[in-house]
């Protein structure tokens, strides 16, 4: 630690003489000695340093006043007075004037050189630094050695709480993932670079003075989320593999199961498919971490969805608890679950009955029984994907040419069942209108929508459109 005051004053060697009561600033550090017969001595000094003068310029009591004013008001933290040169001892009006401001005020005899004091105060501050860098070192080895030593990220945290002696936390994407949740706390919040929009904010209780683990920590931090969100991606990538080839039908029996396992996905227990498809940014599934409930589940990218795997009774209530993060962490999505299964091929089932789910468009949307639909959908070996683009792109084009919403026209038909006084209500078309624009689209599509098995494929090719 840096001389004090006190211990400065009661150095044997410089034999100074305290001529005012030091007060509160005794156990001060000093924070340097400057040495200066300035009239003004104010511009150069910071605050907490000793003022050493031998008052060359103070030839009157009101210089000597105003000198000791100026120092006051400049945060020095004492006066040292040489003697011998200028003035035989300190003057009366310095000793009285530091007296009332409250500015202790010494005497440095004429055998005490200025550097004499100088030197002392800065080997001081020196070893303080000196200390302070073991202290730090040792800091970085601790926390680092936290992290990689199996704590984790977790640990690391915990070891950061134990060095600054106070409580921390960590949030991301607007969750919080270690600490105590908001309380009474006062806490002063870092930014944490992590390469990803994640809102990643390091916050640690006050009273909080800046330390430099703190900024190693950050660094750390950053580094470990960022390693973190990409072994996820990579770790997705490959489950989402799985899970398609097993939707696919090419997966099966013990294959399938021993697949599974390697991705982390069990199949003794009953397994619920939770199905995230992200609102303008399907990116942000790659790498956005599941909340802490869900830390035991599985996570799979399937065609830009995010397939979440777990047991679970209650599948509802954890996309509920799912579609909560997601819009709290700022990414605006749909989430779909399917029910509980035993083994890969129920696993199967489950997946479907999410992925037909989602065409609900609600943000929470539960599974209805499987429909033909759905079946057909399943099975990959069927040209859906063709007889959806045959029969509906030349509608498309047609309405992006003329706008006369012949798609539209088409799918609230089908909805309803095939009535076109229904179909010109809900639109507020003439009936001869709708009639008109169904004609439009069998002469396009070349299926008649009033046609049963023609109805039949016209439905299948939106079904597959808005699926795949």
């Amino acid at each position: 630690m840096a001389i004090t005051l006190s211990e400065l004053m009661h150095s044997a060697p410089l034999h100074l003489q305290p001529l005012t009561a030091m007060g509160a600033a005794a156990g001060e550090p000093i924070q340097w000695a400057a040495v200066t017969e300035l009239e003004n001595p104010a511009p150069f000094l910071g605050g907490g340093e000793v003022v050493l003068t031998t008052g060359l310029r103070q030839k009157t009591a009101a210089a000597q006043a105003a000198f000791v004013d100026r120092v006051r008001h400049a945060g020095a933290l004492a006066l040292g007075y040489g003697t011998g040169l200028t003035h035989a001892r300190v003057p009366a009006a310095v000793v009285r004037r530091a007296g009332e401001v409250g500015l202790p005020v010494f005497e440095v005899p004429y055998e005490t050189p200025f550097v004499a004091i100088t030197r002392m105060i800065a080997e001081a501050i020196a070893a303080d630094h000196l200390e302070r860098l073991k202290r730090l070192l040792h800091g970085h080895q601790q926390l680092a050695a936290a992290l990689l030593g199996g704590g984790g990220l977790h640990g690391l945290l915990h070891e950061l709480s134990r060095l600054l002696g106070t409580a921390v936390a960590l949030d991301q994407y607007g969750a919080r993932i270690y600490g105590p949740e908001a309380g009474q706390e006062r806490w002063h919040e870092v930014a944490i670079a992590t390469g990803f929009t994640d809102r990643c904010v390091l916050s640690i209780a006050e009273p909080y003075t800046h330390d430099g683990l703190v900024d190693y920590a950050q660094g750390l931090l950053g580094v470990e989320l960022a390693n973190q969100a990409r072994l996820r991606e990579s770790r997705r990538i490959a489950a989402g593999q799985v899970l398609q080839d097993l939707a696919r039908g090419s997966l099966e029996g013990q294959d399938a199961a021993l697949r599974l396992t390697s991705v982390g996905i069990g199949t003794s227990a009953p397994l619920a498919v939770l199905l995230v498809e992200a609102v303008g940014q399907p990116r942000a599934l790659r790498t956005l971490p599941l909340p802490p409930a869900l830390a035991s589940a599985a996570g799979a990218l399937v065609e830009d969805r995010l397939a979440v795997v777990l047991a679970t009774e209650d599948a509802e209530e954890v996309a509920r608890e799912l579609d909560a993060f997601l819009h709290g962490a700022g990414v605006p999505s749909r989430v779909a679950f399917g029910g509980s299964y035993v083994q890969a091929k129920g696993l199967r089932w489950s997946y479907f009955e999410a992925l037909e789910a989602l065409r609900h468009g609600e943000r929470v949307n539960r599974p209805s029984r499987l429909s033909l639909t759905s079946l057909l959908l399943a099975a990959h070996d069927v040209p859906l994907g063709a007889l959806a683009k045959e029969a509906l792109h030349p509608l498309e084009e047609f309405d992006s040419v003329h706008s006369a919403d012949l798609m539209a026209t088409l799918r609230t038909y089908l909805e309803l069942d095939g009535s076109v006084g229904a179909v010109a209500d809900r639109m507020g078309l003439h009936r001869n209108t709708v009639r008109y624009r169904l004609q439009q689209v069998s002469d396009l599509s070349g299926y008649d929508p009033s046609n049963t098995a023609d109805r039949v494929q016209l439905w299948l090719a939106l079904a597959a459109r808005d699926i795949q």
